[in-house]
């Protein structure tokens, strides 16, 4: 999605926001610790180190893990103890994960330790540190988080690259091995003392960072879904006087009042509307798809909403198990279910199917010759010869189809694990998987409406559009020709969704809602 020049530096000594995740997985921001954040590191590592040194036997500090914690193990086994949970958690398997995903893993894992809850030393945090600014992202698998003890297996992978073991890929993207790449940074290989394994593999970071990321997304989508359903209304002869802002006040929810507001703007001055306001105009009602476009759009912005209000909150905490208190006390807890950032997870793919269902159906009405009100069969510059966007709403359905599968939930799919110790489990970061797949979905469907909208308000001439579809329109010229015989149109379609992920329809294409 949108690019960002020069992004600011993370430091960590206030809230780590939404923005700053972006920054730093998407666009290379570099990181640092404040020097109150390497305070409250050695406090909580100076709590640790005493637990240690006692003869008390401390989970995740003298202990093994998990079905195993009834262990005691002695202080010369420690350093073994550490190494062997990284090594054995770090079991992932399939495909790399995007990389974005695994940066956006490293620095929200590297908010926690700063927050002094973990117990993990400041240097194993400046580790971390240098990691992301060297641009060395470790090779995390799409498998092996249940999405509760927290994303484990793609947080060892992690932390395993921080013992220098392991591969990852550098800044260019090149695959090498961790130790080299290390060494070639200049970064030394962590030794890992008590408690640091935890604290490196204990948290909900990769769900909450897929959450972060495709919440950006969405908010991009939802804009340009507004203005392509503005774009179809137009072409398909719809009225604009659904989207009145006295219609919208009789049902208050401000997601349905924004996008009608960007529809009613996106549609202002359109001699193609105008052309059908007078009494010769005999349609009565617009179908659900033009009509109802601002209560989807608008009820997937309500969800989007409430799910930035989850991951504000996960922002907000200090996961991990155990965690360090301000007294210096180590206690075992449950935050590190990821039943919050799990159910949002879910509950997004249900708006972005149902987005991306009713775009279809708007691009399915302006091909059908007998619904589009005088467009050309699928849009064809001669029907018979040449298929048009036939084939192209093939496409759509498919991926449409595809989302409705991936709406079902992954949240109530728990399988118990670790001898039934871990005996519920979230399941979120199948759920953040999942969504991302149903994102990149949605810009499909999306990018062939803008096509077929396009191109059936090029078949309107001499009438003009609005300005603002009419900068859509020109915004594709640039780039896919218009209206004549059939093209290759896999190009076209990859095209448009490059206009939709850089961010160029949306800085382009802005309704005025003042």
């Amino acid at each position: 999605m949108p690019d960002t020049a020069q992004p600011p530096i993370v430091d960590f000594d206030g809230p780590l926001t939404r923005d700053g995740v972006v920054a730093v997985a998407r666009h290379g921001a570099k990181v640092r610790l404040s020097p109150a954040a390497l305070r409250r590191l050695a406090a909580a590592r100076d709590h640790v180190d005493a637990l240690a040194a006692g003869s008390l036997p401390t989970y995740g500090v003298s202990t093994g893990f998990g079905a195993l914690a009834i262990r005691y193990i002695p202080p010369e086994r420690r350093t073994a103890l550490q190494r062997s949970l990284i090594r054995s958690h770090a079991a992932g398997a399939g495909a790399a994960v995007e990389r974005e995903v695994v940066r956006a893993l490293m620095v929200l894992r590297l908010r926690t330790l700063a927050t002094g809850h973990t117990g993990a030393r400041p240097a194993t945090a400046e580790a971390l540190v240098a990691l992301l600014n060297a641009g060395l992202t470790p090779v995390v698998h799409e498998y092996g988080s249940l999405g509760c003890s927290g994303d484990l297996a793609p947080l060892a992978a992690v932390a395993l690259t921080l013992m220098g073991e392991g591969t990852v890929t550098d800044d260019t993207g090149v695959l090498v091995d961790a130790c080299n790449a290390l060494r070639t940074n200049g970064i030394g290989p962590v030794t890992l003392a008590e408690k640091e394994g935890l604290a490196l593999t204990n948290g909900t970071d990769g769900m909450l960072g897929m959450l972060v990321l495709g919440l950006a997304d969405l908010r991009t989508l939802l804009d340009v879904a507004d203005i392509t359903a503005a774009m179809s209304v137009e072409a398909l002869l719809g009225t604009d006087r659904v989207f009145a802002a006295d219609l919208q006040a009789l049902r208050p929810h401000p997601g349905q009042a924004h996008s009608a507001a960007r529809m009613r703007a996106a549609l202002a001055g359109s001699e193609i509307v105008a052309s059908h306001r007078g009494p010769e105009c005999h349609r009565v009602q617009d179908a659900y798809s033009l009509r109802c476009a601002p209560q989807v759009h608008g009820a997937a912005r309500d969800t989007v909403a409430h799910a930035e209000t989850v991951a504000d909150r996960e922002l907000a905490s200090a996961i991990d198990n155990p965690v360090v208190l301000g007294d210096g006390r180590l206690e075992s807890n449950g935050n590190f279910h990821g039943a919050p950032l799990a159910y949002v997870l879910d509950f997004l793919a249900i708006p972005v199917a149902d987005v991306a269902s009713m775009a279809e159906r708007r691009t399915d009405r302006m091909l059908d010759v007998a619904r589009s009100h005088g467009l050309p069969a699928f849009l064809a510059a001669d029907p018979g010869v040449d298929s048009g966007h036939m084939i192209a709403q093939y496409t759509q359905a498919a991926v449409v189809s595809e989302l409705k599968r991936l709406a079902v939930p992954a949240s109530v799919d728990s399988i118990p694990s670790s001898a039934m110790q871990e005996d519920h489990v979230s399941m979120g970061w199948s759920a953040a998987r999942k969504l991302r797949t149903a994102i990149d979905g949605l810009t499909t469907v999306l990018a062939i409406e803008y096509l077929t909208a396009a191109r059936a308000l090029d078949c309107r001439a001499p009438l003009r559009p609005a300005p603002v579809t009419a900068a859509a329109v020109a915004l594709l010229r640039t780039r896919v020709d218009g209206l004549g015989p059939d093209r290759h149109l896999a190009p076209e379609i990859a095209t448009a969704e490059s206009l939709l992920r850089t961010g160029a329809f949306t800085r382009t294409v802005t309704p005025d809602l003042t």
